[in-house]
């Protein structure tokens, strides 16, 4: 491949005689570039080829194919989805991948992308000829996905530098690639916004939906790419903004990038910005080539596009299976993917895909030869650090969420400590503080585990699309966001403890509150530890929010406040042992008891029966006894209050690589 930019027009008129190794194709491109010139300039030009592609629904996937948008099956009673496609992109193109819906785009574009396929078995292969190089397509390539998804309390500016930290080449040093956030900024027309945080509109105003879309786009081309997928790049947006940021894709394919989009109903101006149109139907080719082809070819065929009329439009709806006339439809649609192989177009695809095969790079898509290159290009510290850096600047800056923690910490503690306010030591006090107990222990629970609840899963998709594109690992988000979240849950149980336990007038010893204080902080961690069990079992905040309090009755009913210690059922045992109500119950019980060596009688509080004028509790020791608690299982409570913790993070981090590894398939 040494001289095929010479040799060969499909690269266009670059020239160059000689070419890097397989591992130096970013830091050269750094080199030269940071040294001179702007990195956006792209220098080595892709081409990529896709043919005789099939794509069918796995068989164990059954209700799938019941789909009535997608193609008849037409191997061995197996739903096909793609038929034979072939295709080719040359470098400095912009095409637009159009059709109908259930034509087969999404398909596509995740069959060249190599995404999203568990379901489905793919038959064919994917070439690029990549001029003096030989790598993956992955390796070359950005995927630019439809939904934009951020870290919200992040600037424009922030959001770019982490992903420049973890995604730019190894070899680049920090100056670099700090430089490179700038040029992508200033290429994206993000100055403007640069510096504002990325925000809600729900909840807090921040940059718009196309500057969204820009910054999305800006991520990937931190690395520069050659080779650009964007899937609906124009979704949701208004017509302005959407000609926007096709503007900027045409802008990007005019310094020798390859870009394939997927695109709905876009207007006649959008339209006329496209180099090359492939459209699909009942998952074949019905066209490809240039807009003014296409006028060329349907015309030939009768259907000619009347005027003033938006052509995008008229071939969707030409291709379109109407409801009622499926029959009839399909007919038309398979007539004009037949005409169209006989093409002078379709001739001239397989001519360059036979041009290209000679000395292109393979990747059988049915294989998944990506999976062979590295997915990550910073070291397992660097990751560590700047998502713990992100995850703590996140914390930091949402001010008003943490403030209502706190407030309304601060307020239901109050509100406790009012209630039992100095509780007096007689038989009736007993119960009350043995009350209070349990209510601190319910209180610090239920509160750390839906302030998991009700953050995690919001964060999960960005987390899943992170992953997928080799940002970091699993284990190493896991940790980062629990170190950054830890001073949360430690301060917040602090105050809850720190207000009651002086209100309502516990045991007054410094050292017994230090132990309360311990095991409240304590117990609260293993309720964050569920949560984040919860959270990524459920991966949706609402279905979390509505599995979370049938999960937690069951703990709480064996905490030795419902029901005695000893007069637990033998069939739900096992959910005694989980219970960290229980564990917390009876240290904070010892704690608040062993010492009492008196509590006041009053005859007219003695119990009747069996044993009149006898009081109950004469001195802590008779109230554990009663609770069935035992002073020396202080030490194996607390053990075991830890192995929970511990059980219930590394089962939530076991959660959490399954979903990340069914993600990425």
């Amino acid at each position: 491949m040494d001289d095929i930019s010479e040799r060969d027009p499909l690269l266009g008129s670059h020239k160059s005689s000689s070419g890097p190794s397989h591992s130096s194709y970013q830091p050269d491109i750094a080199q030269s570039q940071f040294g001179g010139s702007s990195m956006s300039d792209v220098h080595i030009p892709v081409i990529l080829s896709w043919q005789n592609v099939n794509v069918f629904v796995k068989e164990k996937k059954k209700k799938q194919a019941t789909m009535p948008e997608l193609p008849l099956n037409t191997d061995n009673g197996r739903k096909q989805i793609i038929k034979n496609i072939s295709g080719v992109v040359k470098s400095g193109t912009l095409v637009a991948i159009m059709g109908a819906s259930g034509a087969g785009k999404s398909t596509l574009m995740n069959v060249l992308t190599n995404r999203n396929l568990r379901d489905y078995e793919v038959q064919g292969e994917s070439m690029s000829m990549v001029q003096l190089l030989e790598m993956p397509i992955r390796n070359i390539s950005a995927y630019v996905q439809q939904d934009d998804l951020f870290i919200t309390t992040l600037t424009v500016r922030e959001t770019l530098i982490f992903r420049a930290l973890l995604r730019m080449d190894k070899s680049i040093n920090k100056q670099a690639r700090l430089r490179r956030v700038e040029e992508v900024i200033q290429e994206m027309g993000l100055i403007k916004c640069a510096d504002t945080q990325i925000g809600l509109s729900e909840t807090k105003k921040g940059i718009s939906g196309g500057e969204k879309k820009r910054l999305s786009f800006a991520c990937e081309m931190l690395t520069n790419p050659p080779l650009l997928f964007c899937d609906e790049p124009t979704s949701g947006l208004d017509s302005f903004m959407a000609q926007n940021i096709v503007q900027t894709l045409q802008n990007m394919a005019e310094k020798k990038r390859t870009i394939l989009c997927t695109i709905h109903q876009p207007s006649s101006e959008i339209f006329a910005m496209f180099n090359q149109i492939l459209l699909l139907a009942e998952g074949r080719v019905a066209f490809m080539g240039s807009s003014k082809q296409a006028v060329e070819f349907f015309n030939g065929l009768n259907y000619i596009c009347p005027t003033n009329f938006n052509p995008a439009d008229f071939y969707i709806m030409t291709l379109a299976i109407v409801p009622g006339r499926e029959e009839e439809c399909r007919q038309k649609v398979h007539a004009i993917c037949d005409a169209f192989t006989d093409t002078k177009e379709a001739y001239q695809i397989r001519g360059d895909i036979q041009r290209i095969s000679s000395h292109a790079t393979r990747d059988e898509l049915i294989n998944s030869a990506f999976s062979n290159t590295s997915r990550y290009e910073a070291s397992w510290v660097r990751q560590f650090f700047c998502i713990l850096w992100r995850s703590w600047l996140s914390l930091i800056r949402n001010t008003m969420l943490f403030r209502v923690r706190v407030i309304q910490t601060m307020f239901v503690a109050v509100i406790l400590g009012l209630i039992y306010l100095r509780i007096k030591y007689d038989q009736r006090g007993v119960m009350n503080i043995n009350g209070a107990i349990f209510l601190l222990i319910t209180n610090a629970s239920f509160t750390s585990l839906f302030a998991v609840v009700n953050s995690f899963p919001n964060e999960m998709p960005i987390f899943l699309r992170e992953y997928g594109s080799g940002l970091y690992r699993t284990d190493v988000y896991y940790l980062a966001k629990n170190l950054a979240e830890l001073p949360t849950f430690l301060l917040l149980p602090m105050i809850l403890i720190s207000i009651d336990y002086w209100m309502m007038g516990l045991y007054e010893s410094g050292e017994a509150f230090l132990i309360a204080a311990g095991v409240v902080v304590l117990l609260s961690n293993v309720a964050v530890s569920f949560g984040y069990v919860i959270s990524t079992l459920a991966g949706d905040v609402n279905i979390a929010l509505a599995v979370a309090p049938p999960l937690l009755i069951p703990f709480m009913m064996f905490g030795g406040f419902f029901l005695n210690n000893d007069s637990v059922p033998v069939y739900f045992i096992w959910l005694k042992y989980l219970s960290w109500f229980k564990y917390a119950n009876e240290v904070l019980a010892v704690n608040q008891w062993e010492n009492v060596n008196q509590i006041e009688c009053d005859t007219n509080t003695t119990v009747p029966s069996p044993a009149p004028n006898r009081c109950l509790y004469l001195t802590g020791s008779d109230v554990l006894s009663y609770l069935s608690f035992n002073a020396d299982n202080d030490w194996l409570n607390l053990g075991l209050l830890f192995a929970l913790m511990a059980a219930f993070r590394t089962l939530s981090f076991i959660l959490l690589l399954v979903r990340a590894r069914m993600s990425k398939s």
